[in-house]
């Protein structure tokens, strides 16, 4: 006796749209994908658009657009941000299908150099011996389907409305999921992490601070560098003479507007769902309203480097991995201290041919030594992207944190260096460069 799923996909004719989208559902509502509503929705995206006939559509420069919010023009070879995260659906997918998914007759696949998805049956285990497996691409056209008999117009109509419900109601749903609390049930079953247990704690409040993106454009326009305390007494946007010209108050007025990037909006949005889960208080807090008092008591996360968060420059002088004033078309990561056959610095140069990105992760004591303060920083936003996805990748974080361990378990303090290479198609993938244990 097969399962209604396995019925219901159980000849050929039978892989309808309805019935794929179907299993998208399932897929992204999973546990699998529970905490991961970037590449449930990547999914859900390439999905939908190669069931409606746009698979000629599925490419990095639309998903990072539609998705990750780059320019429509945005340079794929620079920015891995999309083949980082097809990487990381596959392994998902894989996940899913070979798990609790096992019993699904059909597979989404997502062939590696390219991004427009597979539906790939599979066989019941009882006949698996016995007979092969099809595979078919998802972007045959609706006319193959029999979508646009004339003969059947009252039924086409009828199934666009039903799949426009069924979509809508698809919609609802994933924003729900994204928009709404854990629930109690949910959270009791998070399983111990040994940063994040230690970083959003039930009894101590974490505090999440982006980068300031008008302060970064401001020292782009102006070439001057705004240190913490400038930034903290807000010098640097006092409103400009009558004297002066129209493009100079403009620069005054850009300084006083509080952007940020949407790469931030990203990483604080799961570090919401992060402590969410663990029935830690979180407070998402602006840059610009910060304070030094804000760093003694309870847990921090800052994103961005010094130069986008001027409050990581509080913790530099206990960081063997800083960044260095940029330059035009150069950003470096100093070493202060190499080991063995470590460099020096690592230069991220708008000319390189690589187009190589670092990033810096740190996990020090706060101010007042009685929580802790993790930094996010990049050599762009792709750098920054670079860490996070780093931390939030266990498959990546959770190796080194085992081989930092102390005896009784628990992580000392640390740092690294990250670079990800971004040319000629390469899968993005971060590798670490060098580290340091703190404490």
């Amino acid at each position: 006796m097969v399962s209604t799923k396995t019925e219901e996909l159980a000849n050929p004719g039978d892989v309808t749209t309805d019935s794929r989208r179907a299993l998208v559902s399932r897929v992204v509502g999973s546990s699998v994908f529970a905490k991961s509503e970037r590449l449930s929705t990547f999914l859900s995206l390439v999905c939908e658009l190669a069931l409606t006939g746009r698979a000629s559509e599925i490419n990095e420069q639309k998903i990072g657009s539609m998705l990750f919010g780059r320019a429509a023009d945005f340079d794929s070879s620079v920015d891995g941000i999309v083949r980082t995260q097809a990487s990381r659906l596959r392994q998902r997918l894989d996940l899913y299908f070979n798990g609790e998914g096992a019993n699904e007759p059909v597979r989404i696949v997502l062939p590696r150099g390219t991004y427009v998805p597979l539906f790939e049956r599979r066989l019941p285990i009882e006949a698996a011996a016995s007979a092969l497996p099809i595979s078919e691409p998802v972007q045959e056209s609706f006319v193959e389907r029999g979508f646009l008999d004339t003969k059947k117009t009252g039924v086409r109509i009828s199934l666009a409305w039903v799949l426009v419900v069924v979509l809508s109601i698809a919609v609802l749903i994933l924003l729900f999921k994204v928009r709404s609390p854990m629930s109690r049930e949910a959270s009791a079953q998070v399983p111990d992490h040994p940063l994040w247990s230690v970083l959003f704690r039930p009894e101590q409040r974490t505090m999440i601070v982006p980068g300031d993106s008008g302060l970064v454009m401001w020292q782009g326009l102006t070439q001057k560098k705004t240190g913490v305390a400038e930034y903290l007494n807000g010098s640097y946007r006092v409103e400009a003479p009558a004297t002066q010209t129209v493009e100079q108050r403009s620069v005054v007025d850009l300084a006083s507007r509080r952007y940020t990037s949407i790469v931030d909006l990203d990483i604080a949005t799961a570090f919401a769902r992060i402590a969410d889960a663990r029935k830690s208080t979180f407070e998402l807090r602006y840059a610009r309203d910060v304070r030094p008092n804000d760093m003694k008591d309870g847990n921090v996360v800052l994103i961005g480097a010094s130069a986008a968060n001027p409050w990581v420059e509080l913790f530099e002088p206990n960081m063997n991995f800083v960044f260095s004033d940029p330059m035009i078309r150069r950003y470096t990561v100093l070493n202060r201290k190499p080991v063995g056959g470590e460099p020096s610095r690592w230069d991220s140069n708008y000319d390189d041919a690589q187009h190589r990105v670092y990033g810096v992760v740190a996990f020090l004591p706060n101010l007042g030594g009685k929580g802790n303060v993790l930094i996010l920083e990049g050599t762009s936003m792709a750098g920054t992207e670079c860490a996070w996805d780093f931390v939030a990748d266990d498959s990546s974080l959770l190796p080194l944190l085992n081989r930092i361990r102390r005896a009784d378990g628990s992580i000392p303090h640390f740092q690294l260096v990250l670079g990800s290479s971004n040319m000629n198609g390469s899968s993005g993938k971060s590798s670490v460069l060098a580290w340091r244990v703190t404490d």
